[in-house]
């Protein structure tokens, strides 16, 4: 297998588990065993910027039990993703483990030889990335995938890999688990990839697996879904887990101790619980505060027409209906957040309001005008104008070019600019997004976390000085105090530029934080929509409920808490989640 596999996941090692019983919901995390399986000491990495090398992890220490969940948290860049893959003695590209040892049961996986780590990863360490539509082969079956491990390391033929493959789709509630494995990766929705994902990663039943932000760019009720199974499908099989989130409801629900990370270093680190009810130092007291922006909400200019409108819209992939009579309407220096769960229509409705999906039916307009339905019978002003921030960074950008030709593209696409002009923009938008210029502009998208990847999304877009800014998830990807000034950063460039706003979340924190209305979207209709003051004001539509109560809290039972409710039919019944 190849290092570039070890970020695909996968794995079963035969280690004495048997795959046995049946997953139930909400069940508890099992007690802290006594042997430590993984213990890392004096961890330092290096990063390259240019020629130069930087520490980047500063001499960490890690301890994780066998059957036990460590959570890492911290801010984008604290290190967490790069300890992570150093568990596996794996170093992303533009980086070096520099000093230190990462022992896994006993073997120094920094002193280790290739052969050595290679036949580790998969079989006994697996890995579940972010991005799951960045993870798997779009050319290969998800099964096939799944089996490509097991089969390679010896542990089991193809037939009974899946027939494996089959049985973990059901216990990790994939729907029709028979036949969901043939699909391809674009076939399924986001929440179903994870889950498989998730599954591939499980198929040696290894010791230990690496969790990688697995639910950020997941819908609220999505994402219940599958902590639920993670968190029962690793107590199951007495799996190991270091689960890195930027998310503290969600690590909450998942880990029995947590170790807060900052600029590479440790912060302090305790039980769950202990962490949660009484943290010591200031830095993860900040962490834990209630966001505190709130974007000013600004009138809705009586008579103006809106700077985009659109009007009864009805779109299809094939011969599926996906939209159906969809209409709402942004204007200048407003933000409208279309929530709804994963196949509710929402980045659709994105896909044909910029003409990469025409519609059956309807019309997009803006500033009063229709706007051609397909994205090559627009002219350049007209493609200026409307620029879109995708949810997914690792994919929306070129891993080959550096950030400097990656901003500088649509200055001399959009605005001829070129030479030392172009030079001063890409810069001061490096400056706007909170890069240091010196120190990003040369990098390659894969020497980028993952929330600096999204910030230089965000500058791409702001390069086109666009009217309409479509934000997809652009949020979900970073940290509590990075998104925040985030937010602050779009609130204060909207009101400057009187740029209109459409964000695409399913983070209500956001909503909350940054929307003037909301529109609610379910199976590809508006079932609900209005200012949002009246939107989380009750009474609510049911489907507006099952999302406001599906948003997760800093209280460790809140899940099993949840589960058990719906399970009696006390909070809407049972969940329905967007992908079943």
């Amino acid at each position: 297998m190849s290092d570039e596999t070890v970020k695909n996941g996968a794995g079963r090692d035969g280690s004495g588990h048997d795959g046995s019983g049946a997953v139930e919901a909400g069940v508890g995390r099992s007690n802290k065993p006594a042997e430590i399986l993984l213990r890392i000491r004096g961890l330092k990495i290096e990063g390259r910027s240019g020629e130069t090398w930087s520490e980047i992890v500063k001499g960490v220490d890690l301890d994780l039990h066998k059957g036990e969940v460590l959570g890492l948290i911290g801010e984008s860049g604290a290190g967490k993703s790069t300890i992570g893959l150093a568990a596996m003695g794996f170093a992303r590209d533009g980086c070096r483990i520099s000093g230190g040892s990462v022992e896994f049961d006993g073997l120094d996986l920094v002193k280790a030889g290739v052969r050595k780590r290679r036949r580790l990863r998969g079989s006994r360490i697996a890995y579940v990335a972010q991005s799951a539509a960045a993870a798997f082969n779009p050319a290969h079956k998800l099964i096939d995938q799944y089996t490509e491990t097991p089969v390679q390391h010896g542990i089991a033929g193809r037939a009974e890999s899946e027939r494996d493959a089959i049985e973990l789709y059901r216990r990790l509630r994939l729907p029709n688990p028979e036949e969901i494995g043939f699909r391809y990766p674009h076939q399924v929705s986001g929440g179903q990839l994870q889950r498989a994902m998730t599954a591939m990663a499980m198929a040696c039943r290894p010791d230990l697996i690496i969790f990688d932000e697995p639910t950020t760019a997941l819908d609220v009720t999505t994402q219940i879904e599958v902590l639920a199974a993670i968190r029962d499908i690793v107590q199951q099989f007495d799996t190991a887990a270091i689960y890195i989130t930027h998310d503290l409801a969600v690590v909450a629900q998942m880990a029995d101790r947590i170790m807060v990370l900052r600029y590479g270093k440790l912060v302090e680190e305790a039980p769950t619980r202990t962490m949660l009810s009484a943290p010591k130092k200031d830095y993860t007291k900040s962490l834990w505060a209630v966001r505190s922006f709130h974007a000013e909400e600004r009138p809705r200019p009586a008579g103006e027409t809106p700077v985009l409108a659109v009007e009864h819209v009805t779109a299809a992939y094939g011969k599926t209906r996906v939209l159906h009579d969809v209409s709402f309407e942004i204007h200048r220096q407003r933000t409208v957040a279309v929530v709804g769960e994963s196949g509710s229509g929402k980045s659709t409705t994105a896909r044909v309001i910029t003409g990469l999906l025409p519609p059956l039916e309807g019309r997009i307009l803006y500033k009063g005008k229709p706007l051609p339905p397909k994205f090559s019978d627009r002219s350049k002003e007209q493609l200026k104008t409307i620029q879109m921030i995708y949810q997914m960074a690792d994919t929306a950008m070129n891993p080959k070019q550096p950030v400097r030709e990656i901003i500088g593209r649509p200055l001399k696409f959009y605005l001829g600019m070129n030479g030392r002009q172009r030079e001063e923009r890409i810069r001061e938008l490096l400056s706007l997004i909170e890069l240091e210029p010196k120190d990003f502009i040369d990098r390659l998208p894969g020497e980028l976390s993952g929330g600096q990847k999204q910030r230089i999304c965000i500058a791409r877009a702001l390069a086109a000085e666009p009217s309409v800014i479509i934000c997809d998830e652009v949020t979900s990807a970073l940290d509590q105090l990075v998104a925040e000034g985030i937010l602050k950063l779009l609130d204060r460039l909207q009101g400057e530029l009187g740029l209109a706003y459409m964000f695409i979340t399913h983070d209500l924190a956001t909503v909350k934080a940054i929307a003037d209305e909301v529109v609610v979207m379910l199976q590809g209709k508006v079932v609900e929509s209005g200012p949002k003051s009246e939107m989380f004001t009750p009474p609510h539509h049911a489907y507006t409920e099952l999302l406001l109560s599906s948003v997760p809290e800093m209280d460790p039972d809140w899940l099993d808490e949840l589960l058990a409710a719906r399970a009696r039919g006390e909070a809407g019944g049972k969940i329905e989640a967007a992908d079943n």
